[in-house]
């Protein structure tokens, strides 16, 4: 464990845990390292909301398949980011979604009931880390405020603008980049792929946006 200590102490469940506390905190969340391919299923929809994740490497895919196949993505984590915790704490029998490697991954997954139900031995952390996981939780639900600002858009011109300017605000440049590809971020404002390639060429043909493949800028 102590190899992904760099990547751990950026995580936002374990700020103000100091290293060596963190070890042991690891032990005592029953922590464990598993690594998937690209595509691979990391968590799978209907499965049991038993474990939180953490991102050592590569990045993850939080989505959700319909009845007929169409997909919608909830969100992407990249490293020392955390999934899972929302639906742990909520203690749902079972996953509504399905998180998968979006690229070849290393994840950390900690018992969730280690998490909310402290050991015998009172440990000191702990009461860090459920005021970490709250802090999280809270400032995720700001981010789903914000996705719902950009997907309750009418038009997909609308959509795509609003989605822009808030990755643009973000990243405090009007030069960034996005983590999804054509296909990925018409699932994500849930509009279809044709559409939003020809919305993008558009808004280039009236020089209000440059876009090469997942690399924007707002004019």
């Amino acid at each position: 464990m102590k190899n992904y200590l760099s990547v751990l102490k950026k995580c936002p469940l374990f700020e103000g845990v100091e290293d060596d506390l963190l070890l042991k905190l690891l032990s005592c969340l029953g922590a464990r390292v598993a690594r998937f391919d690209k595509k691979y299923t990391v968590m799978a929809e209907g499965s049991s909301a038993v474990y939180v994740g953490i991102v050592l490497s590569g990045s993850v895919q939080m989505e959700q398949v319909d009845f007929y196949g169409n997909r919608n993505i909830l969100d992407t984590m990249g490293v020392s980011q955390v999934f899972g915790e929302a639906f742990a704490c909520a203690e749902v029998p079972s996953l509504p979604v399905t998180v998968v490697a979006c690229e070849p991954c290393e994840i950390m997954l900690l018992d969730s009931r280690r998490i909310l139900y402290p050991c015998s031995n009172a440990c000191g952390f702990h009461q860090q880390l459920i005021f970490n996981l709250m802090r999280d939780l809270a400032l995720k639900t700001l981010l789903f405020h914000q996705r719902i600002e950009v997907t309750s858009r009418r038009s997909t011109r609308e959509k795509l603008l609003a989605y822009l300017a808030l990755q643009a605000k973000a990243q405090g440049s009007s030069v960034f980049e996005i983590p999804y590809d054509r296909q990925a971020l018409a699932d994500y404002l849930g509009v279809d792929r044709s559409g939003l390639s020809s919305e993008i060429g558009k808004l280039q043909r009236e020089g209000i946006l440059r876009s090469v493949k997942n690399r924007f800028e707002l004019l």
